[in-house]
């Protein structure tokens, strides 16, 4: 059975053909899953998805008529997938549940003592053989207070390697992780953490309790001189709000891996095409931000990972088999 994988950069095909074999011949578009790809997939019973695929109901009314049966997203996230609707038609959706925390954590430090230590800027200047120090001047971690917005796997392994620089730990969840506690960290009220650290990194889920967790009354509650790392999703911010306390002359630094309006510009070349969205315009043109596309996941290990769980996801369909990865079982009766 032949398997359409959409959204497949060129780093990753070579691992997910090898992962597939034989066994499952695979065809890898490097296009992503959108109304206007849907008809691609008729005659797939299994298709396979990216993290940018819209899996909204025009989408999968299309993939059910076309005869798809089983979505293999390969990702953690599934804000993306009208679940209800997959329910109704039917469909089998799978996930991968887990994968290297220490891919996007690592990321999220880079982020952080990239704008820190003005990394970028001083990049860019070298190569003009411009070597002048002025304006390049950042701050010591050790001894500063790193605040963590979820503390799960991957802001358990942030929170390590924090503990390493000697700062000290405060975290914000629902539950408080025994390891992070073991660590040092005092758990407090988001309000608490956002008032009193130096850096803040966020490590939780898009749900609708958390869409623009740090909206604008939260970002004002920050300290002028903060640092903002967001390596989860770009909804947990109001990027309209951080753009107004930007201009406002705040934070010492910005880093974003992910982006709230990013479906149709990240993953892909859009440096020949006029800039359709205003706020992403303003936010890549401050001297203090940095973002990157999306890529805190993409290391040879975390993406080994996510691969090898894809496969195992399909061989459980095909096995009539269900397991933490999936989110719709296949129906019954």
């Amino acid at each position: 059975m032949e398997i359409l994988a959409f959204g497949v950069t060129a780093d990753e095909q070579p691992l997910m053909e090898a992962a597939f074999g034989r066994q499952h011949p695979l065809r890898c578009l490097d296009v992503f899953l959108s109304e206007d790809t849907a008809p691609i997939a008729a005659g797939y019973e299994i298709v396979s998805t990216s993290v940018n695929a819209d899996l909204n109901e025009n989408v999968l009314r299309a993939l059910a008529a076309g005869g798809t049966r089983m979505i293999a997203q390969r990702s953690t996230g599934f804000n993306n997938i009208d679940l209800k609707v997959a329910t109704e038609l039917g469909l089998t959706v799978s996930r991968v549940s887990y994968y290297s925390p220490y891919s996007v954590a690592e990321f999220a430090w880079t982020l952080a003592m990239a704008v820190n230590r003005r990394i970028v800027r001083a990049s860019n200047r070298t190569r003009d053989f411009d070597f002048r120090l002025n304006g390049l001047m950042g701050r010591d971690m050790h001894g500063r207070t790193v605040g963590v917005v979820g503390t799960g796997k991957i802001g358990a392994a942030f929170t390590r390697i924090a503990h390493g620089f000697g700062m000290k730990l405060l975290g914000w969840d629902i539950e408080e992780n025994p390891d992070c506690l073991a660590l040092g960290m005092q758990y407090v009220t988001k309000d608490e953490l956002l008032a009193a650290c130096d850096l803040v990194s966020l490590h939780v889920p898009l749900l609708p309790a958390t869409h623009h967790l740090l909206d604008a009354a939260a970002l004002r509650r920050m300290k002028d001189e903060a640092i903002l790392v967001n390596s989860s999703r770009g909804g947990l911010i109001d990027t309209e709000a951080l753009v107004d306390e930007l201009r406002a002359g705040r934070f010492t630094g910005v880093g974003l891996d992910v982006y709230e309006a990013e479906a149709g510009v990240f993953f892909m070349d859009r440096s020949l095409q006029a800039v359709e969205d205003d706020t992403l315009a303003r936010l890549v043109t401050f001297p203090q931000v940095l973002v990157t596309s999306h890529q805190a996941y993409f290391t040879h290990d975390a993406v080994g990972q996510i691969i090898e769980t894809t496969v195992a996801n399909v061989e459980d369909y095909l096995a009539g088999r269900r397991s933490e990865n999936t989110l719709i079982p296949a129906p019954t009766g």
